[in-house]
């Protein structure tokens, strides 16, 4: 082991301890092979000196490898296309899975009026797609082929698994995570009582109609009282999801320890996912530009503690996770500062761009 200053690092040595910022977060991680853009890093936080491999073991191996290159590329490239079929694979199979969801979804809720749900087929769907799960990141899912008529079901769905992951990130009880899916899934449900002239329509409403829209709330509520198999806080998500902490919500004002804990919950993932697909009256925002507006609520509105949870959570990319900007540009996540989880620095073409700095620059997109 040897410990180097930064001047004197070239690519291709190995870490043999962490490197961290002055402030204490993980720049890069024991065990990475230095490349040119890591040292950039080094640089920009003026990291002093870094603990790496004995320079002659790497020459060393670099000549026995040099003698089997083209074994070792050709083994290489056969491992790099295995994992991209089996990514395909298993994006394939979530996709699978959701449109499932979907079409089971658009036929219960179109239905519900004359029939009562068919709660028990809609849980064995859900659990096949929560199966499915590790294949997901609300930041970067988009359903194939929407259409945005279909905007109430593509929502429902979305709010179903975030809610899902957030019931087990905030600490809930696994007994819960499932009803708080369901509570995601039918949040709502009351919307299939309104007049789609209102539902849809996409210029501004007039009060009256306004106040028409706010009683899908009730219409929820009495709703899901029929039915069986979810448990009461679902019942209460449908009624309650408008609610704000501060009591400016609605329909009955309640405040914050008067509020069901998976209204809470759903609020967050619904106001996210309302907000990032295109609607007929509105494109989809950028998703790191609705978490910082996400958060800004948290102060009166929403549930500060599950805000948190879901900011932390869903902005946990790996570094070298491919993004682009505003301004067109694209590079790689590099570092991010867990005081400004949606503002990490990114390095487009080898300059390292400070998003908590450049205010004018913000994610678009996450490319991979």
């Amino acid at each position: 082991m040897v410990s180097i200053s930064i001047v004197d690092v070239k690519p291709g040595v190995k870490l043999l301890s962490h490197v961290h910022s002055p402030l204490g977060g993980l720049l890069l991680q024991k065990g990475k092979v230095l490349l040119p853009r890591d040292l950039d890093i080094l640089r920009a936080f003026m990291v002093q000196q870094v603990e790496v491999e004995d320079f002659a073991v790497p020459e060393r191996r670099g000549a026995v490898e040099a003698t089997e290159s083209p074994k070792t590329a050709m083994a290489g490239a056969v491992v790099a296309e295995s994992a991209k079929q089996e990514a395909i694979s298993t994006l394939a199979s979530l996709y699978r899975e959701y449109d499932r969801m979907l079409h089971l979804t658009k036929s219960a809720f179109q239905s519900v009026l004359a029939s009562e749900l068919p709660i028990y087929e809609l849980r064995h769907q859900l659990e096949a797609l929560v199966r499915q799960l590790k294949h997901y990141h609300a930041l970067t899912f988009i359903p194939r082929n929407m259409n945005e008529y279909d905007y109430l079901y593509h929502n429902a769905i979305l709010t179903s698994l975030t809610s899902y992951l957030l019931a087990q990130w905030h600490g809930l009880p696994q007994k819960d995570w499932m009803q708080v899916a369901f509570a995601g899934l039918l949040h709502d449900i009351g919307n299939t009582k309104i007049d789609p002239a209102i539902l849809y329509k996409p210029t501004q409403l007039s009060a009256d109609e306004a106040e028409e829209m706010r009683m899908h709330t009730t219409y929820g509520y009495q709703q899901l009282r029929k039915t069986a198999a979810i448990n009461e806080g679902v019942r209460l998500t449908a009624l309650q999801h408008h609610e704000k902490m501060d009591g400016t919500g609605y329909p009955f004002h309640l405040t914050s320890d008067k509020i069901h804990i998976y209204a809470k919950i759903v609020s967050v993932a619904d106001i996210f996912h309302a907000m990032t697909l295109n609607r007929r009256y509105r494109r989809a925002k950028s998703p790191y530009l609705v978490l910082e507006e996400i958060r800004s609520e948290a102060f009166g509105k929403l549930d500060p503690g599950v805000v948190q949870t879901f900011v932390d959570k869903v902005t946990q990319f790996f570094h070298g996770t491919r993004v682009r900007l505003n301004n067109g540009s694209e590079g790689e996540i590099v570092f991010s500062d867990r005081n400004h989880p949606t503002r990490p620095m990114v390095s487009v073409q080898g300059q390292i761009v400070n998003l908590v700095v450049e205010r004018q620059l913000h994610i678009e997109e996450v490319l991979s």
